[in-house]
This record gives C-alpha cells, sequence and structure tokens, in this order.
C-alpha cells in the first residue's frame, strides 16, 4: 500500500488507494483485512527473562543473610543445618517467584479489562469497536479526550488539535486540518491533514481514515510502548523492605548475643553455634515481601470483582488511607441515563413522558397532548437544535443487544432520543441540514455550535449552559416572532433556569441564527455572536440508589466528601441533598469565578467548612482544589473523565477516572478505572484497600508471635541448667513448614466487620510501630511463651527430672520435653492465626469458613507437625519423639488464655475507636 503520499493525495484519490468510502467498509471486508494485516497492536517491548526474576529471589539481602548461615553450617562442621537452610531459600525463592508470576498474570488480566474503543463506520452506520479491531480502510471518528488509535488520513475536521508528544516530544496541541497539503517540503511526520497512533485529541473533532495499524504505524516503527501497569515499589513495599532489613539486622544481633550468652554460660561451642545460626536463620522473615505482593494482587482481584481496576499494584494500600474523595456528578453520583422531562419556551411550557434511551414518549402543554404531526414553530425549532447541534448516535435494538442505547454523551444523547419522540430522525435531519462545520464544546465556553447549510441558507445552531449561551443572545423567539431580548426576559430565562436546578434537573439552552452567506472560516468570534435564544431543555439525571449508603459508609469512615461539578449550583445541591453529601441549612457552594479569584490560603481556609460544593467550574478548577487539599495533608482521591482533568487526576494520590463516559486519556492517565462509573465502588475499593493494609500487619503480628516463645525458653537454657528446649532443626520446621500456609492465607484475608467505621490512618503511620510490636512480641508472644515452658516442664518433671540434673539431647526425656516445646509453638500459632484474623473486630464475627485457605494452612499444619513427630526417619532429622496424644490436649487449655486476651484487647480498641468516632463525625 502507499501511504508515503498518503497526505497529497485528494478524498477520491484517498478511497480508491485504500478501496474504502465514506460510507467504511463492511463487516465481511474488516473480517478479511484483520486477517491479512492482524490487530492493531503495538508488540510489547521484551521483558526481563522469567530466569533473571527467578535467579534474583536467590540473592536479594534476606536471602544472602541466609548464605552466609548455611556457609556457616558447613565450614561449622554441620552439614544437615547448611543443607536444611538451603533448602528455606530453595522454597522461600519457588514462593516469591510463584507469587510475583501469580501479582503479574492479575495486572496482565486487568490490561485486557480496561480495552480500547473507537467510533468507526462500518456499512454506512456508526458503531463502537475495539481499538485493536481497527483495519486500514476504516473511516473513525474523533473527539476531544480520545487516543488516536491508528495512522489515518483526516477527511473532515473542526477546530481539531492534537497532543503529539508521544511521538516528536513537544507537548502543545498542535492543530488538525483536511486540507490537502501541496508543499513540497513537508514530510509525512509533519503534514497537518493526518493523526498518527499514541497521540491524544486536546480538542475539537474529526473522521479520518485509517491507511496504518499496529507495527506498521509512525509509532509502531520507533517500537516504544509505554507500559499500562506500573511496576515501581509502593510505599507500603519500600516500608516492608526497611521493615525486612531492620528485622535481619536484629536477628544478626540477636544470634551474636545468643552465641555469646551461651560461651558465657559455659555451653558447648557446636551448641551455641548451632543455636545462633537458628536464631539468626528463624528471624530472617523470608515470607514477608512475597506475602505483601499476594495481598497487594488479592486486593486488586477482589476490586476488579467490585467494578474498580487498579492499574498499579503500588496504587492499592494508598486507597486505604484517602481522607477525602473529590467526585463529579454527572455519571458518578447519578445514573447518566439523562431523559429530557420538560421543556421552557417564552411561548410555551412543555411535559414530556418516557424514560431512558427508548424513542417513546408525548409532549404535553397543560396536559394536552400535542400533535406530533403539527408540531408548534418553537418547539419544532427547538428539537432540531438539539438533534444537529449534537455528536451522539441512537443505537436501535439487535439480536444480539436487545435493549436501547446510545454511542457518545448522555446528554446529547436525551436530546436525541426527545427529537425522535416527534419523529424527526438524525440522518433525515442531516440530508436536509448537512453539517460543514462546528464548533466543538469546551469546559470555558459551556457551548457547542454546529453550522448547516439549507438549500442557501446557513444555519447556526447552538446549545450549552443557560447563561454561557444566554450571553451570546441579542434576541428572543416569543409569540410574536423574533425580538429583542430585554432584560425581562433575561429574568425570566433566569427565574425558570433556577426553579429547574432546585429540582435537580440538568438544563441546556438552545439557540440559533441564520448567516446570509457562506464564510471562509467559521470561529467562534464570527459565529457565536447575535444569536436568537427558542428555550431551555430540563433532563432527568436521577441519584444511583446505592450511592446514599456509600456515601454514609464514606462519613462513617471519617472520610470528607466534596462534590466538583460543572453544573449548576442549586442543581448540585439539590442533587447532595439527596444522596447525604449535604445535611446542613447552608453548604458553602463555591463558583468558578470565585474560585478563579481566591488565593490558596483563602481556598484552604475554605476548605475546612463541614460542608463545601464547587459549582460551575472548570474540569482544570479541580487541579487547584487537590493541590490544596493536599497542602493540608489530606489523602486525595480525585474522579475525572475528561482531557481536562488529567492534570489533577495527575497530582492526587488516587485518580480514578470513569470506564464507561471517560475519555482515553483521563483512563490512561488515572491509577485506578471504575468500568460502572459509580461512586459506590470507590468506596469499595478504599474498603479493600483498608483490608491489605491490614493484612500485612496481621502477617507481621502472627510472625512476630513465635519468635518469642522460640526465644525465651534458649534464655533460659543458656541462663541455667536445663535440658535443650528446642533445637535449630526444630525451629527451621517451624519456620519454613508448618507457618507458610497459615502466615499466607493472612495475607487474603476479606475486609474485617468495621473496617469503615474507623477513620483513615495516618500517612505518617508506621508499619512497623509500637502497638503492632506490643501485640505480637509482648501480648501473644509471652502469653505462648508461658504455654510452651508448662508443656516442657510437664514432660521434664513427670519423667523425673530436677534442677541441676543434666540431660544430653540424645536422651529420650530431653528430646520428649523439646518435641513438646516445638508441639506448643505450634498449636499456640493455631490460636494466634485465628486471633490475628481480624486487628480490631472480634474473631468470632467472621465466618470460620470464609478464608478457605487459612483453613486447609491449619490442617497442612498439624498433618505436617503429626508426621515430623511420628515418622522415624522424620524424628532422626529433627530430633523429636513420639509424645502421647493427651499431650496435644494439654495446649488446648491454654488455647482459649491466648484468644482471651486477644478479645479483651480488641474490645478495648472497639470502645476507643467508637468513642473518637464521634469527633471524626463532627470534623465532617
Amino acid at each position: 500500500m502507499k501511504t508515503d503520499d498518503i497526505f497529497r493525495m485528494t478524498e477520491d484519490q484517498l478511497f480508491k488507494e485504500l478501496d474504502t468510502s465514506i460510507k467504511g467498509i463492511s463487516k465481511e471486508e474488516a473480517k478479511k483485512r484483520l486477517e491479512k494485516y492482524g490487530y492493531n497492536e503495538i508488540k510489547e517491548v521484551k521483558k526481563t527473562s522469567m530466569f533473571s526474576r527467578f535467579i534474583a529471589n536467590f540473592t536479594h539481602l534476606l536471602a544472602i543473610l541466609l548464605w552466609i548461615a548455611s556457609i556457616l553450617s558447613f565450614v561449622g562442621g554441620m552439614p544437615q543445618l547448611g543443607w536444611a537452610i538451603i533448602l528455606v531459600i530453595i522454597v522461600n525463592a519457588l514462593f516469591s517467584f510463584w507469587q510475583e508470576f501469580k501479582a503479574e498474570q492479575a495486572t496482565e488480566s486487568l490490561k485486557k479489562m480496561l480495552p480500547s474503543y473507537v467510533k468507526v463506520i462500518r456499512d454506512g452506520q456508526q458503531e463502537q469497536i475495539l481499538a485493536r479491531e481497527l483495519v486500514p480502510g476504516d473511516v473513525i471518528y474523533l473527539e476531544e479526550g480520545d487516543h488516536v488509535p491508528a495512522d489515518a488520513r483526516l477527511i473532515e475536521a473542526f477546530e481539531m488539535r492534537t497532543i503529539n508528544a508521544a511521538l516528536t516530544g513537544e507537548s502543545e496541541p498542535v492543530r488538525r486540518t483536511s486540507d490537502v497539503v501541496l508543499d513540497d517540503d513537508v514530510s509525512l511526520i509533519q503534514a497537518p491533514n493526518l493523526v498518527f497512533m499514541g497521540t491524544n485529541v486536546a480538542s475539537g473533532s474529526g473522521t479520518a481514515v485509517v491507511y496504518a495499524t499496529g507495527m506498521n504505524t509512525q509509532f509502531g516503527k520507533i517500537a516504544s510502548l509505554t507500559q499500562t501497569i506500573s511496576a515501581e515499589q509502593s510505599p507500603l513495599q519500600k516500608q516492608l523492605t526497611r521493615v525486612a532489613k531492620v528485622i535481619a539486622y536484629l536477628s544478626l544481633v540477636m544470634g551474636v548475643f545468643f552465641f555469646l550468652l551461651g560461651l558465657l554460660m559455659g555451653r558447648s561451642l557446636v551448641d551455641t553455634f548451632m543455636f545462633a545460626i537458628g536464631i539468626i536463620t528463624a528471624n530472617v522473615p523470608e515470607g514477608l515481601l512475597p506475602t505483601v505482593t499476594l495481598a497487594l494482587a488479592m486486593g486488586v482481584q477482589r476490586m476488579a470483582k467490585r467494578h474498580a481496576l487498579v492499574k498499579k499494584l503500588s496504587s492499592v494500600e494508598t486507597l486505604g488511607g484517602a481522607t477525602v474523595i473529590c467526585t463529579d456528578k454527572t455519571g458518578t453520583l447519578t445514573q447518566n441515563e439523562m431523559t429530557v422531562r420538560e421543556i421552557w419556551t417564552k411561548v410555551a411550557y412543555y411535559n414530556v413522558s418516557g424514560v431512558g434511551y427508548e424513542p417513546k414518549g408525548d409532549f404535553y402543554v397543560d396536559d394536552q397532548k400535542v400533535d406530533v404531526k403539527n408540531l408548534p414553530n418553537e418547539l419544532s425549532l427547538l428539537l432540531k437544535i438539539g438533534l444537529l447541534c449534537n455528536n451522539s448516535r441512537l443505537v436501535r435494538p439487535t439480536d444480539e443487544n436487545p435493549s436501547w442505547g446510545i454511542i457518545g454523551d448522555p446528554t446529547e444523547g436525551s436530546l436525541v432520543v426527545l427529537a425522535e419522540k416527534a419523529g424527526f430522525t438524525l440522518e433525515e435531519m442531516l440530508r436536509e441540514y448537512p453539517r460543514i462545520s462546528q464548533l466543538p464544546f469546551d469546559s470555558r465556553r459551556k457551548r457547542m455550535t454546529s453550522i448547516h447549510k439549507y438549500g442557501k441558507e446557513i444555519y447556526v445552531f447552538t446549545k450549552g449552559a443557560p447563561k454561557e449561551t444566554l450571553s451570546v443572545c441579542n434576541y428572543i423567539l416569543s409569540d410574536d416572532g423574533i425580538k429583542k431580548l430585554e432584560q425581562s426576559d433575561i429574568d425570566d430565562i433566569v427565574k425558570q433556569n433556577d426553579k429547574f436546578a432546585e429540582s435537580g434537573l440538568r438544563v441546556l439552552a438552545m439557540a440559533y441564527k441564520k448567516i446570509d452567506n457562506e464564510i471562509k472560516e467559521y470561529s467562534i468570534e464570527n459565529v457565536e455572536n447575535d444569536l436568537i435564544f427558542v428555550g431551555l431543555v430540563a433532563m432527568m439525571d436521577p441519584p444511583r440508589p446505592e450511592v446514599e449508603l456509600a456515601v454514609k459508609q464514606a462519613h462513617k469512615a471519617g472520610i470528607k466528601i466534596i462534590m466538583i461539578t460543572g453544573d449548576y449550583g442549586l442543581t448540585a445541591e439539590s442533587i447532595a441533598r439527596r444522596i447525604g453529601i449535604v445535611k446542613g441549612p447552608r453548604p458553602r457552594i463555591i463558583t468558578g469565578n470565585e474560585l478563579d479569584k481566591m488565593s490558596d490560603e483563602d481556598l484552604k481556609k475554605e476548605l475546612k467548612n463541614k460542608e463545601i460544593i464547587f459549582a460551575r467550574v472548570a474540569p482544570e478548577h479541580k487541579m487547584k482544589v487537590v493541590a490544596a487539599l493536599k497542602d493540608m495533608g489530606e489523602v486525595v482521591a480525585v474522579t475525572g473523565d475528561g482531557v481536562n482533568d488529567s492534570p489533577a487526576l495527575k497530582k492526587a494520590d488516587i485518580g480514578i477516572a470513569m470506564g464507561k463516559s471517560g475519555t482515553d486519556v483521563a483512563r490512561e492517565v488515572a491509577t485506578m478505572v471504575l468500568t460502572d462509573d459509580n461512586f459506590a465502588s470507590i468506596v469499595n475499593a478504599i474498603e479493600e484497600g483498608r483490608a491489605v493494609y491490614d493484612n500485612v500487619r496481621k502477617f507481621i503480628t502472627y510472625i512476630f508471635a513465635h519468635l518469642t516463645p522460640e526465644a525465651i525458653p534458649y534464655i533460659l537454657f543458656s541462663l541455667f541448667n536445663i535440658p535443650v528446649p528446642i533445637t535449630v532443626m526444630q525451629i527451621l520446621a517451624i519456620d519454613l513448614g508448618t507457618e507458610t500456609l497459615p502466615a499466607l492465607a493472612l495475607g487474603v484475608e476479606p475486609p474485617e466487620p468495621g473496617v469503615m467505621d474507623r477513620p483513615p490512618r495516618s500517612p505518617k503511620e508506621k508499619l512497623l510501630n509500637l502497638s503492632l510490636f506490643l501485640r505480637g512480641y509482648v501480648l501473644l508472644g509471652i502469653i505462648s511463651s508461658i504455654a510452651v515452658l508448662s508443656g516442657y516442664f510437664w514432660v521434664l518433671y513427670s519423667g523425673g527430672w530436677h534442677w541441676g540434673m543434666t540431660l544430653p539431647l540424645s536422651d529420650p526425656l530431653a528430646r520428649k520435653a523439646a518435641t513438646m516445646s516445638f508441639l506448643g509453638i505450634v498449636i499456640m500459632q493455631v490460636a494466634n492465626v485465628f486471633a490475628c484474623r481480624t486487628e480490631v473486630a472480634s474473631m468470632f464475627s467472621v465466618s470460620f469458613f470464609k478464608n478457605r485457605l487459612l483453613n486447609i494452612g491449619v490442617v497442612f499444619e498439624l498433618v505436617l507437625t503429626a508426621l515430623l513427630i511420628y515418622v522415624p526417619f522424620l524424628q532422626k532429622i529433627f530430633d523429636t519423639y513420639p509424645v502421647p496424644f493427651k499431650n496435644w490436649l494439654f495446649y488446648v487449655a491454654f488455647m482459649p488464655l491466648l484468644i482471651g486476651a486477644e478479645e479483651i484487647r480488641k474490645y478495648i480498641l472497639r470502645r476507643k475507636i467508637a468513642s473518637n468516632q464521634k469527633e471524626v463525625k463532627g470534623s465532617i
């Protein structure tokens, strides 16, 4: 295919070269071309090999410590211990690699759940398809906020500008045109009538013919694809790396301490050295980092099921710390299924029946049905304006999809439906009034204008926000025809707009004018002036039914909600009251104009208001609000859907894009995408984020709890003349074998009851803080130590031992006592793992069967322990003794003691949270 001079071809030459037409290609032809050219995809840059990533698990700091320990064991003449430590390294590396692989699979699956769509014309009909299914010859429609999905030649462009930074490095928007390029010095990449894959539409709209896809595009030739899923470490992962290092260094200190202590107390060099190695090995938290990766990956998967796709694992725990949500109104808090209910003109007031996108309904004036075959002039004109000044399309039911729908903006879609209720169809109207130009909507003007030819006359049709549309009107359509717009008319329009807004209705104004002759360029300055005001259209977008409960949950969780909307203040307040964001008599409503004049310090003072709404704001105002909140120390989640929202989405701690209504640019910048555009999904995601953070703390607590009963008996062994209370191999059996699955299971715990009843954690809160240390090492650790030592001395005294009596490990009674210590740690850890399932809620408030992995892990732990104790060849390796079953039952009596102490701690903590909750509510 000849593409080097595609920008020099006329439209007819272009269609001939690509074997297509203005109606696009057929679906059958598209299938043939897809087989010929392949999918419209860039092949990913080669990643680090699986082998390299596997080897990395043997060379990180914690693994190096274990390698040193194994080498020392061989040097010290203890090959059995050396091989056991190597086994620890291998099992940990396999486990870590598997978890990283599973996490990568989770993020890869998320990529597939974030498909990019494009509007394409096939068989003469506009439809929406996956961008990867585009083929050369496809006719596509592009508008503000879209990614350009392939290299294409423009055949129509309206005030279109693209950002080509991904291709050329230039961040300034570049004007695009559909004109044929005649200049010989212009290269392909410089041609203003071409758009390229990987660039973004900054403003305007256009229609283009695809001429290159996938690796044949300019972007494909450069072969640089920005990966959607980022692999950088999160603050939590960095904190965990620091925790792992601290524990590793502490383990070295403890190993040296016990080695010196043993020597000072006259213990043999071999015994003290072996135990020092064992302590170092046991204290190294090999499973910490892979468990965190699993917890994050599981959190991502649970969020996906709740309609929140997190693009970065590193963002999950940030969600749990959110203190403020800045949210849009339309589509996020509301259903985004606009239906026009009322129409106001200077001549008459109309009610419209029917709901949804099915064009079924009637028009009424004073309860009298209007004959659609004889529509009043002002109503007919208003419907035509709404239909023609529009880029949405009505999707009729098919066998595959039996429901009515729209392609495009729901607000515009409701106007298409409204016109069809009166018998107007877009195709017929465009044949009668072909569009020759348009001035796309932008957030500053809050208007859209399209220019149409009707015979020899030129019509300008404008729709937009009432006040902004009124500002360019000098006339009004009344009973007496067109007359000068008086102040009294403006007052009437504003009054009616306020009435609609107070009822929670969204309002658009319609205006038009005629131009006698075609002009060379249709610009805002020479088109949007001296317009004739026709009327107001009021549409209903009801609140989502689940949002009210979600708002209550957010408030209960100490999260402040700020509505930021381009809508009228009264409309925003009405919706905010209905869903519970606003309850007071006078919320603070700040408009975009006020915000422009406000200093950063004044804005911060305003943001301290319990109830605040930003209305009539442009998307770029969000940036100012988000920046101020972050300066105040808040952790901010912000929603956005437009190209202008991207700076705020980037600036926020959690940028949340709309999956349905959002632009490609917003979805790319955001860290999270809502597949259902629903506010309730944000609150669900925050709940999951809190659960992830809690699960990591539960894991660390559980690991810490067994270190105390391993250390205290050996301190007693070093200080007093008692038999060895636990062997190095038994410690390794606990660390490597019995604890692995239960610890892992804590990483996949669902959110515990009441997790959203707590205020957000402080961003300064450390993962390894004093409360976690005291809970793990002290409370749970000491109770477990008491139980373990009780069993140990019970066996010794029952066997006839007394203080001062020396027993070598080869003595059956010494091995039986050591086995009792080993068994005690295992059984107390079973109690610990159930106690650690919740951090604040009672363990009895959680179903014992909900976490299947935990139950499997506990069974595995007990079965493995039994094998180590009763299988003869394992007894020799781990110095165990086949103790009777009553010895197992001995520790059962201590389990309620540990669980009871934990339940008391949790009860006190719940009381404290409940008393603090009143203060939190008072500050929201």
